[in-house]
């Protein structure tokens, strides 16, 4: 198994750390919007600190990859993103950047690297970093955990997680990521577990999974668009990508209060309670029956089911 070590900021550690109820957190690249591929979803992500501490102060499992607007990236994760404030967030990334000017709205795009079930410790927990680490690594390096430092900072990772209370899902509940092979330790054997995806990821998963565009009426404006669940997650609906739809913001309004479906069949219907019941509508009922623009990949269209249940539970008809 591969696992990713990645330089990272004191303050951002030390503010995450005081947060151990974040399920999710946004390792933030400042600069990086290319495609990022140095490990599989599922795979350990450490957090190395650099000088002067060069230790091992937390880690997680990586989730997945984005470009996203800064502004997208706290409206997303909010505090995960290591600061308390947007204007902090901020204040960490423009100067790293290279910026003549900074950017009040946050109107620029950032790599986002989207870490689940994140485990940070305190200093006396801390691991020292690999022996054969080496001082001109910028942003990260990857380690296979099978063998050598590798296996040894995974382990001691295991070993002190082990004292907390359960980070680890074995529930097949949320299939996005694939389950992950624990390697024996001394607490007892192998386990399996499946990384939780947290609300957030689920936002960007459907974005990225929709190719920014409504599912509905093909907007593209990003700050118009929004993740939906088919089913709400209260309600024992997924942060699967299967499990939701990207639409602009007043259709996922209306589709949560039921004024509009999309059946299993893939059409947008709308309701006659939205004329009844405000004397409108005259702006989406050109939209019924219209097939809605859904992604390539077919492990990530809509759930049948949960479109039936929509219908059923949810749509005023």
């Amino acid at each position: 198994m591969i696992g990713y070590v990645a330089n990272t900021d004191y303050e951002w550690y030390r503010f995450l750390e005081s947060h151990p109820e974040l399920d999710e957190i946004n390792f933030w690249l400042p600069r990086d919007t290319r495609s990022w591929r140095a490990i599989p979803a599922g795979a350990p992500f450490f957090f190395k600190l650099k000088r002067p501490h060069y230790a091992i102060c937390g880690f997680g499992f990586f989730a997945r990859h984005s470009v996203l607007p800064a502004w997208w990236a706290w409206n997303s994760f909010g505090i995960g993103n290591g600061a308390a404030t947007f204007q902090q967030m901020r204040e960490r990334i423009e100067p790293l950047r290279r910026e003549q000017h900074s950017d009040p709205a946050g109107n620029y795009d950032i790599g986002c690297l989207i870490i689940s079930q994140p485990t940070f410790f305190a200093p006396h927990e801390w691991i020292a970093q690999p022996s054969d680490w080496h001082a001109n690594v910028v942003q990260g390096t990857t380690y296979d955990l099978s063998e050598g430092e590798g296996k040894r900072i995974w382990k001691e990772c295991l070993i002190r997680a082990s004292h907390r209370p359960q980070s680890f899902s074995t529930s097949t509940k949320d299939p996005e990521l694939p389950l992950i092979a624990f390697p024996p330790q001394r607490y007892g054997p192998e386990t399996i577990v499946r990384p939780r995806l947290g609300q957030g990821a689920f936002r960007v998963a459907v974005l990225d999974a929709y190719n920014r565009t409504c599912a509905v009426s093909e907007e593209h404006s990003l700050p118009a668009l929004e993740s939906a669940h088919i089913k709400p997650y209260a309600e024992s609906g997924t942060h699967h990508v299967s499990n939701g739809l990207l639409l602009r913001a007043d259709i996922h309004r209306l589709f949560d209060l039921g004024y509009v479906t999309v059946t299993p069949g893939y059409r947008f219907e709308v309701s006659q309670r939205l004329r009844e019941d405000y004397s409108n509508g005259k702006s989406y009922y050109p939209l019924h029956g219209k097939e809605i623009h859904k992604p390539k990949c077919p492990e990530l269209l809509p759930d049948p089911v949960l479109l039936q249940w929509h219908n059923e539970e949810r749509f005023l008809g």
